[in-house]
């Protein structure tokens, strides 16, 4: 068994992670910031007979990850994988200006994961081990109308991701996982009418938050001295 720690797990890809590795036997820390969201999903997992804690976690603050972090490595005396999940997609044109949207995608999707980073490293680093995974986006590859500053994020997180392969110690691993179009819930975030509607038609095919599951699930599971670096899975039918 493992203790996993899982961002922004109440709904999508974080709940569908946390509800399949409670089921392969880890114990799993949930955070995000919805409370009722992560008060269900700990209720299913205990229902199905996993083993879960809960906790309300805002990733853009630096000390609350600290705390989501540090408080589970009281309680169970390590911590052995940090899925850096949490993300935000309110896509946009840049000459439609929506600068608090830009900032809120750099705050959640990079400061975020800097912050999951910074949290989870001196832990691994005393224990000797550990586990990374960032969930990134195929937007880390390609750049289209309106997806620039979401693509930079992304783009962001999986160098950031890279960089801390590199620079770790070998004995921690690193995995990016860059989703193609998946059921969820980041486009109901898009405020902007153009962007909202050239995404209805981009996500006519998707593939369930589970199947990216099922690859977090992959790599966590490999032997000590395999490291799965990179991921992309999307539908069949997304070229």
């Amino acid at each position: 068994m493992k203790v996993v720690l899982v961002t922004g797990a109440s709904s999508g890809i974080g709940q569908a992670t946390a509800l399949r590795l409670a089921a392969d036997g880890h114990h799993v820390v949930v955070g995000a910031r919805r409370e009722d969201r992560l008060t269900e999903l700990a209720d299913k997992i205990r229902a199905d007979g996993g083993s879960v804690d809960a906790a309300r976690l805002d990733v853009t603050d630096r000390a609350d990850m600290t705390a989501f972090v540090d408080g589970a490595v009281a309680r169970h005396g390590r911590v052995d994988v940090i899925v850096n999940n949490a993300g935000v997609m309110p896509l946009s044109r840049l000459d439609s200006l929506l600068v608090d949207e830009w900032d809120r995608m750099i705050d959640v999707n990079v400061r975020g994961l800097l912050h999951g980073i910074a949290a989870g490293l001196p832990h691994f680093q005393r224990q000797h081990g550990g586990h990374f995974v960032t969930v990134a986006s195929i937007a880390a590859y390609q750049v289209v109308p309106t997806a620039a500053v979401y693509s930079a994020t992304k783009y962001a997180a999986w160098a950031i991701t890279e960089g801390l392969r590199q620079e770790a110690d070998p004995s921690i691993r690193v995995t990016t996982v860059s989703p193609g179009v998946v059921e969820s819930e980041l486009a109901d975030t898009i405020t902007e009418p153009g962007a909202r509607e050239m995404m209805r038609g981009y996500r006519a095919d998707t593939i369930p938050p589970s199947a990216i599951a099922d690859a977090i699930a992959y790599a966590i599971a490999q032997p000590a001295n395999v490291d799965v670096n990179e991921m992309v899975i999307r539908p069949a039918r997304q070229r």
